[in-house]
């Protein structure tokens, strides 16, 4: 018989009651709350729900004449759009601590060397959602109400509504705030051995085809917007494969790569 011992499993015992687990959780909703009323708040403050709706109405407002403004068909519009809008605005400020809150309640159930890297995914992750609402808030929202409204006949006076116009720019900032989480999502399918990185080298062709088929879907119908959903989704695929590599190395256990050195 041999005398080698199995390491032990350092989260044996850890288990807790499923009772537990549900009022952990519901204290982790709860942090997640506060934390988008204290951003609300803030911003409620400054710049206030006006001043968000006129950040986000710069875009459409450069493409039309000077004394032309969004308007407000429905009657409870000018009430529920800006609280609409805050709401919007205090999740995606305060979207580093609901993430966190997320981590805090499945760390206990991770390994010490997968916690490790679990809070740098949480900051890129955030990072990549914030660089991907501004592509779109100074970019793509601006190139591609240029190309609309390059087709509105001159006997036409284009005034859109607020509700419609909120409703298509947050489609936007989510599938963008989405799509660049790419490299996220890449890096952790080859963590956790679900693909290699040689199978997705050899899916890139197919990842362009279903780059350009999501970007079609969730992008209003113009160009502009579907590729510049499309060609960056491309561009971090590349980056998650470059690094998954460097990922999957280091946030590797150390004890298994030391008994896998032993047994070689």
């Amino acid at each position: 018989m041999s005398d080698k011992q199995e390491p032990a499993d350092e989260l044996a015992g850890s288990e807790q009651p499923f009772v537990q687990h549900l009022m952990e959780l519901r204290d982790r909703l709860l942090y997640c709350l506060y934390g988008v009323a204290i951003a609300m708040a803030l911003l409620a403050v400054w710049p206030g729900p006006s001043g968000l709706i006129d950040l986000i109405a710069v875009p459409i407002r450069a493409h039309m004449p000077p004394d032309v403004k969004l308007i407000a068909v429905g009657v409870f519009t000018p009430f529920f759009i800006p609280l609409k809008v805050l709401m919007m605005s205090g999740l995606l400020l305060a979207l580093p601590w609901v993430l966190y809150q997320i981590w805090a309640f499945v760390a206990p159930g991770l390994y010490s060397h997968e916690k490790h890297f679990a809070l740098p995914l949480i900051i890129f992750g955030s990072l990549l959602a914030y660089v991907g609402i501004a592509f779109v808030q100074f970019f793509v929202l601006d190139k591609m109400f240029g190309f609309i409204q390059g087709f509105t006949p001159d006997s036409v006076n284009a005034t859109p509504d607020i509700a419609s116009y909120v409703e298509a720019i947050l489609s936007l900032y989510l599938a963008f705030g989405l799509a660049f989480q790419v490299p996220i999502v890449v890096m952790l399918l080859v963590r956790f051995e679900i693909v290699t990185v040689e199978k997705l080298k050899a899916f890139r062709g197919y990842f362009i085809v279903v780059a350009f088929v999501i970007a079609a879907i969730v992008t209003p119908p113009d160009v502009i917007s579907q590729l510049a959903l499309a060609v960056p989704m491309c561009v971090l695929y590349e980056i998650g494969i470059l690094g998954s590599r460097w990922f999957s190395r280091v946030s590797r256990n150390p004890e298994s790569d030391a008994e896998q050195t032993k047994s070689d």
